[in-house]
């Protein structure tokens, strides 16, 4: 540090420690390294003064390593490491951490050991008590006043309760969310299979036109799987009242085979009831000679 760094205190410090105003004890020169002296006797002599022979009742100490990792904590621990993974690649500030050096995973580590070495405790100082005849469970008709009031706990209930309903309703807005993402995807596909049944369609049509395929068995078939029963019933019902399509002009003109054909035709029989069998019926005259006659008459 230079000169000009330095306040003016600093500066009158100086030069009355170089001009010997300063009093020795106020200022130290260390020439070597500082040594630190690692008292093995003083600490036990102290120990021993400070410590107190009391029964373990009275201490309730225990000294005993963590318990073991249940499952569900392990599956904790890497899905926690794996969301921290995550969140180190695409963060760049977090970069610098690695995972195992991560202080928000170490922060989860650390608890999740915590709670292993209460559980070992627990487990070591039940049976002591219960050994003791030392009862480690409530009684149902234990009785005591609460620390907290009924209007503080009140709140407390309400404020859970409040908790409890924005999470379900932001569980609801995922579902919800998800649902109408999965309905796009549903529409998206429907539209990609129909465009893909038409392209289809469109190809066999080609390929008849062309002569390449002589049958019409795919448009029976594409007929079959997109036409509902409804529909099929609508159409069955149409055809009989108005035909089955194709061709309507000419229908009724007689051809060289139906005209030579008479197995259909049947000769009518001559009414002649109540007159006799060998008489024989004239038959009319005609319109011209009927009004001639007519005229001759008169």
């Amino acid at each position: 540090m230079s000169d000009s760094e330095l306040s003016i205190s600093d500066l009158e410090l100086q030069e009355s420690f170089a001009r010997g105003i300063l009093k020795p004890g106020l200022n130290k020169i260390e020439k070597a390294p500082k040594t630190f002296v690692n008292d093995v006797k003083g600490l036990k002599q102290k120990l021993k003064e400070i410590k107190l022979k009391l029964p373990w009742l009275e201490r309730l100490d225990c000294v005993n390593s963590q318990a073991p990792l249940a499952p569900e904590l392990a599956v904790k621990i890497f899905d926690q490491e794996n969301k921290r993974q995550n969140q180190l690649k695409n963060n760049k500030k977090l970069k610098q951490y690695s995972p195992s050096e991560d202080p928000v995973l170490n922060d989860f580590k650390r608890e999740t050991m915590f709670y292993r070495q209460a559980q070992a405790a627990v487990c070591e100082a039940i049976p002591k008590l219960n050994a003791l005849g030392i009862p480690t469970k409530r009684p149902d008709d234990y009785f005591v006043e609460m620390a907290k009031t009924d209007i503080h706990m009140q709140k407390i209930r309400e404020h859970l309760m409040q908790k409890q309903q924005q999470q379900q309703r932001s569980e609801r807005v995922k579902h919800l969310r998800q649902q109408r993402k999965e309905g796009k995807m549903l529409q998206i596909q429907t539209k990609l299979q129909r465009q893909q049944e038409k392209k289809e369609m469109m190809d066999q049509v080609k390929k008849y036109r062309k002569g390449v395929s002589k049958g019409l068995d795919f448009l029976e078939s594409k007929k079959g799987n997109s036409i509902s029963r409804k529909a099929l019933e609508k159409r069955k019902f149409k055809d009989q009242k108005f035909g089955f399509g194709g061709k309507k002009r000419g229908l009724k003109i007689n051809t060289k085979e139906s005209a030579g054909d008479i197995s259909e035709y049947k000769r009518q029989k001559p009414a002649n009831k109540g007159k006799p069998k060998n008489k024989v019926m004239k038959n009319r005259p005609g319109k011209s000679k009927r009004m001639k006659n007519k005229s001759k008459k008169k």
